[in-house]
């Protein structure tokens, strides 16, 4: 009994970090790892190489649930998701081996981790800022469009950098990738931004989650706790969604996530 109960004390920082962390994904619908990785590091104290990975396998199941529900609805461009994994899956695979061949993550690679985590976080904060200038640029521009088959490989080659970046990081794969998404192909409305990227997301995490697990770097208590606490967390949130001003709170957000950016790269 006493074993249970400091188990559950334990869990109640990570359960509360959940929830806050998913109100606020289910209010913008970013945010995930670009909060939630730096959280565990900086607020806990968790090694950058452990908050990845748990924030991986963390991702692999909230994003499941969520290609579920966009499913459903017909919200996910499976082309798209195709090309995207053809290039973020054989990437993560590569990364996860070069992680494993260059030894025990000691001596400089928390740092390393630490400021892949700060970059990753920063180009977040450039995606939510400049998306809807990026969009208006491109329907001002139709030439820049790509089309057929240099639209394919471009896909492909930006699913690659993501895979790479989400591997190391554990953050990329929200703001980021839908950026890409939107400016790759600015026809498609915004649901089906969110839910292609989100689709494509859960084989991407699920494989890097698995890959730094077999490196050792999946905090299973952690892993219970921010779900306990943001699977609920999240429904409220996107329920509050359409009675809030979106355009604020991805302001708030940003400042947030530029703080905490600078914070883990300097």
């Amino acid at each position: 009994m006493a074993f249970m109960q400091n188990y559950i004390i334990d869990l109640i920082p990570f359960i509360l970090s959940g929830a806050l962390v998913g109100l606020l994904v289910g209010l913008t619908g970013v945010g995930g790892g670009s909060l939630m990785t730096p959280l565990l590091t900086i607020v806990f104290g968790v090694a950058p190489t452990s908050a990845v990975g748990t924030d991986l396998a963390f991702a692999a199941i909230t994003k499941g649930v969520g290609t579920f529900a966009h499913r459903l609805h017909g919200q996910v461009n499976w082309t798209i998701v195709k090309l995207l994994c053809l290039g973020s899956l054989p990437s993560a695979i590569l990364t996860i081996l070069i992680l494993k061949l260059v030894g025990p993550l000691g001596g400089g690679w928390p740092e390393f981790f630490k400021t892949a985590i700060g970059v990753s976080v920063l180009l977040t904060v450039v995606s939510l800022v400049f998306r809807a200038k990026l969009l208006r640029w491109i329907e001002a521009n139709p030439k820049f469009q790509l089309k057929g088959k240099p639209l394919q490989v471009a896909t492909i080659f930006i699913g690659f950098f993501i895979g790479i970046l989400v591997t190391i990081s554990s953050i990329g794969a929200g703001a980021v990738g839908a950026t890409f998404i939107l400016f790759l192909y600015p026809h498609l409305k915004p649901a089906q931004v969110a839910g292609t990227d989100i689709a494509y997301a859960v084989p991407l995490t699920g494989i890097a989650g698995i890959g730094h697990w077999w490196l050792g770097n999946v905090d299973f208590l952690l892993l219970i706790g921010l779900l306990i606490g943001s699977m609920p967390a999240i429904w409220m949130g996107a329920k509050l969604a359409n009675r809030l001003p979106e355009k604020h709170l991805r302001v708030v957000l940003a400042s947030v996530l530029t703080l905490v950016g600078f914070k883990l790269v300097f």
